[in-house]
C-alpha cells in the first residue's frame, strides 16, 4: 500500500520531466544500470530443481531449508500473533514497517514495544516517514521515552525527489532473531476484524522460524545501516537457528536501482507451465510483465488474477489497470474484481509449487521505487493451502469478461449468499 499526496506511477516514463514527477505522479523511477528488456524464455517448471538454483541464485540469497510458515489471515489472526511475539522478547525486536496509523491497534503495538524496551530488549524501529505520517505524537512520544529507537525513514522535507519517492514499503517484525513475521499487513485500524465489513481489509500476513529467519533479519539490517550507520551483530540478532519446519524458503530485498521483485515476477511467471494464481493490491503490470502473462497463458497455464473492485483505496489506480485488462483477458486469463472489502494481499502461486508474499505489489512503485521484501517458498503443502485461500477469495470475488463491444462487464453475480465470510485455515 502506498498513500501518496502524488499519484502513483501511471505516466510514461521516457516523457515526464523530473519537475513533473515531483508534482504529478509518485513513480518517476530514476533507472540505474541496465533492466530486462527482452521476455524470459520459459526454459523449465517451477516444480524443477533448475528453477530452484537460478531463483536462488539469481534472486539474492539462496533457498535454505527447515522452515516453518504459519498463514495469518486477517487482523484477528494476524495482530494477536504479532503482538504474542513481541511480548514474549527476551533480547532484540526489530520492527518495519510503512504503515503505522494512530488508533486502537496502533496504540496495542506502541505500549507492547514501549514495555518490552523499558524491559531492557533492544528495541529498534524503522518507521516510513511518509506512511507513518499519522502514527500521532503520542505513540511516538512513548516509543522515545521508553528508550526505543526509531529511524524515520527518507524524511518527506528532503529536497530530492528522488529521495522523497523511495519509500521503505516493508513489512518487517524480527524477535530474538528467532521468530519474523511479513506479509501485506500494516499497524492501523483498517487491518483489524476478519474482513466482515469493507471498513476491514482482506489480508495474509505470515510468521516464519528456522534459518530463513537470519535473512529477513539481515534485510532490516540493511536499512538499518543505511540511516543509522551503525551495525547490528552478535547473538542477541543473529542466533543459531536449528530447523523448525520441512519449507525451502528464500528473502528477496528489493530497492530503487535493485530491480529483484520485478526479476521474481518475471521468471516466477516464465516458470508457470500448468497454473499461475496472482492475488495483488495494485496490479498495473508494464509491458513486458504483460507479456508474460499472455505467453504463460497461450503456452497453456491456467492464468487467474483476484484484484480489489470497488472497495479499493486508490480509485485511479483501478481504473488505470482496467485499461489493460482487454488484452488479458484476449487471450484466456480469467480476472476476478473482489467485492466484500478492499483486498490488500500480495501473493502468487506457480505449479502448485513455488510461493511468494511480501510487501511487494505488481507495479512501478513497487518494482522500481519502493524498498520492498518478499518471501518465496518452494514447498507443495504450503503451495496448497495458499491456493485453498486463493479459492475461497475467488468464490467472492466477480470475474470481469469482454461484451461484443470490447467493454468490460461481470460475468455473472455472486454465487455465494449475501453474508460476508473470510477465508479460515
Amino acid at each position: 500500500m502506498s498513500r501518496l499526496p502524488i499519484l502513483r506511477a501511471f505516466a510514461p516514463r521516457k516523457s515526464v520531466s523530473l519537475l513533473s514527477c515531483v508534482f504529478l505522479t509518485a513513480g518517476c523511477a530514476i533507472k540505474s544500470g541496465k533492466q530486462v528488456r527482452q521476455e524470459i524464455t520459459p526454459l523449465y517448471s517451477a516444480n524443477s530443481l533448475e528453477f530452484r538454483q537460478s531463483a536462488g541464485s539469481l534472486l539474492g540469497p539462496n533457498f535454505v531449508p527447515g522452515n516453518n510458515i504459519t498463514t495469518l489471515v486477517n487482523g484477528n489472526q494476524i495482530f494477536p500473533a504479532m503482538l504474542g511475539a513481541i511480548r514474549s522478547a527476551k533480547k532484540s525486536i526489530n520492527f518495519e514497517t510503512y504503515i503505522y496509523w494512530d488508533g486502537e491497534i496502533a496504540r496495542e503495538f506502541t505500549e507492547a514495544l514501549a514495555e518490552r524496551a523499558r524491559a531492557g530488549v533492544k528495541v529498534n524501529a524503522i518507521l516510513d516517514a511518509q506512511g507513518t505520517s499519522k502514527m500521532g505524537m503520542g505513540n511516538l512520544a512513548k516509543l522515545h521515552d521508553a528508550g526505543v529507537e526509531i529511524v524515520k525513514y527518507h524524511s518527506i522535507l528532503w529536497l530530492d525527489p528522488r529521495r522523497y519517492n523511495n519509500r521503505s514499503h516493508r513489512k518487517l517484525l524480527i524477535v530474538d532473531g528467532k521468530i519474523a513475521f511479513t506479509g501485506g499487513a500494516g499497524i492501523a485500524d483498517e487491518w483489524t476484524g476478519n474482513a466482515n465489513s469493507p471498513e476491514h481489509w482482506r489480508d495474509n500476513h505470515y510468521k516464519i522460524t528456522g534459518p530463513v529467519v537470519a535473512q529477513l533479519q539481515a534485510t532490516f539490517m540493511t536499512n538499518w545501516l543505511k540511516t543509522r550507520g551503525s551495525m547490528l551483530h552478535g547473538a542477541d540478532f543473529f542466533p543459531p537457528l536449528a530447523s523448525t519446519g520441512s519449507s525451502l524458503a528464500q528473502v528477496i530485498r528489493s530497492s530503487a536501482g535493485n530491480e529483484n521483485l520485478g526479476l521474481m515476477y518475471l521468471l516466477a511467471i516464465a516458470s508457470a507451465q500448468k497454473t499461475l494464481r496472482i492475488e495483488n493490491a495494485y496490479f498495473l503490470p508494464d509491458e513486458l510483465i504483460r507479456k508474460e502473462l499472455i505467453a504463460a497463458a497461450k503456452r497453456g497455464a491456467k492464468v487467474e488474477i483476484i484484484l480489489p473492485g470497488k472497495h479499493i483505496d486508490q480509485k485511479l489506480v483501478r481504473a488505470s489497470s482496467k485499461r489493460h485488462w482487454p488484452e488479458l483477458i484476449k487471450a484466456g486469463i480469467k480476472i476476478y474484481e473482489y467485492q466484500p472489502t478492499m483486498v490488500h494481499v500480495k501473493l502468487i502461486i506457480v505449479d502448485d509449487t513455488f510461493v511468494s508474499f511480501g510487501s511487494g505489489n505488481l507495479d512501478d512503485r513497487s518494482i522500481r521505487l519502493n524498498d520492498e521484501a518478499n518471501v518465496d517458498v518452494l514447498d507443495r503443502s504450503f503451495a496448497a493451502q495458499q491456493t485453498r485461500i486463493f479459492e475461497m477469495d475467488k468464490r467472492q470475488s466477480q470475474e470481469m469478461v469482454l461484451d461484443k463491444t470490447g467493454g468490460l462487464i461481470f460475468l455473472h453475480p455472486l454465487q455465494q449468499a449475501a453474508g460476508l465470510a473470510s477465508p479460515q485455515l
